[in-house]
C-alpha cells in the first residue's frame, strides 16, 4: 500500500531505541524526512553507525528549555511539521503505592505526561500550517485497563488518553488530527524488564508472570513494535484523515494487565 508519505515531515521522541526507533525507520523507508530525538547520548551515538540516513539529536521531553531547542532544530532542519509522534516514555517503579517514593512517581508523570504536552505545545503552531497535520501520543494498554503495583505508568498512560482527547477536539477544526496507540505485551527488553521486576517483586520465576500475562490475551503472542508502527504510519497517512479523538489498540485483545 502506498501511503504517499514521500517528503513528510516527522517528529519522533524517545526515538534512540526499540518502538521509537522503528516507528523512525518506518517512516523513512516511506519517503517521509524524519527527525528524532532521546536522551540518551549513548543511543543517538549508536545511530550513527546503524541508521546514518535518520536526524537525531538529544532531548529530554521532561525539560522544557531542552524541548524548546529540539523542536526549532527540528523545525528548521525539516523545513517544517506535518506529523509529531509522542514515544518517549519511561516504565516507572513497581510496586505496592505505599512503597513507591514520591520522586519516582513524579519522574514518571513528568516524562510520560507532562512530555507530551511540552512537545505539543511548542509543536502545534508549525502543525497548523500543514496540509496533513496530526499528533499521535503513545499511550498503553495500561491506560485502559489498569495495571497493579504499576499506579505510576498507568496514571500517566490514562492522562495521555484525556489528553488525547481533548487536544483532538481543540485542534480538529484547525486541520490537526490527534490519536493515542494503546501497545500491549511488547517484544523487546524493556517489557522483559518490566515483567522480570514483578516476578522478583511477588517472588515467582519470569516464565510464571509471563504464562500469567498472556492467559489475558487471545492472541498469545508478543506486539512487535513494526506493528505499532504500521499503525502509526497509516492514521499519520491521507488514508487516516478523518481518524481522530481514538485510543487505538494494538494489543492482540488483551483483556487485563497482572
Amino acid at each position: 500500500m502506498d501511503l504517499n508519505l514521500t517528503g513528510h515531515r516527522v517528529v519522533v521522541t524517545g526515538a534512540g531505541s526499540g518502538i521509537g526507533l522503528e516507528i523512525a525507520r518506518g517512516f523513512a523507508a516511506e519517503g517521509a524526512r524524519v527527525m528524532l530525538s532521546d536522551a540518551d547520548a549513548g543511543a543517538l551515538a549508536a545511530l550513527a553507525a546503524s541508521d546514518p540516513d535518520l536526524m537525531c539529536a538529544q532531548c529530554d521531553v521532561a525539560d522544557r528549555d531542552s524541548t524548546a531547542a529540539f523542536m526549532q532544530q527540528a523545525v528548521a532542519a525539516l523545513g517544517g511539521l506535518d506529523t509529531l509522534v509522542n514515544n518517549a516514555g519511561i516504565a516507572g517503579p513497581t510496586g505496592p503505592v505505599e512503597e513507591i517514593a514520591p520522586e519516582d512517581w513524579d519522574r514518571c508523570i513528568t516524562v510520560c505526561l507532562t512530555g507530551q504536552f511540552n512537545m505539543a505545545r511548542i509543536a502545534v503552531p508549525h502543525l497548523k500550517a500543514s496540509a496533513n497535520a496530526s499528533i499521535i501520543n503513545l499511550s498503553s494498554l495500561a491506560g485502559r485497563v489498569g495495571f497493579a503495583l504499576r499506579t505510576p505508568y498507568a496514571a500517566a498512560k490514562w492522562g495521555v488518553i484525556g489528553f488525547t482527547k481533548s487536544l483532538s477536539i481543540e485542534l480538529g477544526p484547525s486541520g490537526v488530527r490527534v490519536n493515542a496507540i494503546l501497545p500491549g505485551l511488547v517484544a523487546g527488553d524493556r517489557q522483559r524488564r518490566v515483567l522480570e521486576a514483578k516476578a522478583q517483586r511477588l517472588g515467582k520465576s519470569f516464565d510464571e508472570i509471563e504464562e500469567t500475562a498472556f492467559s489475558y490475551t487471545s492472541i498469545r503472542e508478543y506486539v512487535t513494535p513494526r506493528q505499532i508502527a504500521d499503525q502509526i504510519l497509516f492514521i499519520a497517512s491521507e488514508r487516516g484523515r478523518t481518524v481522530s479523538g481514538q485510543a487505538i489498540s494494538v494489543c492482540g485483545d488483551t483483556q487485563m494487565l497482572a
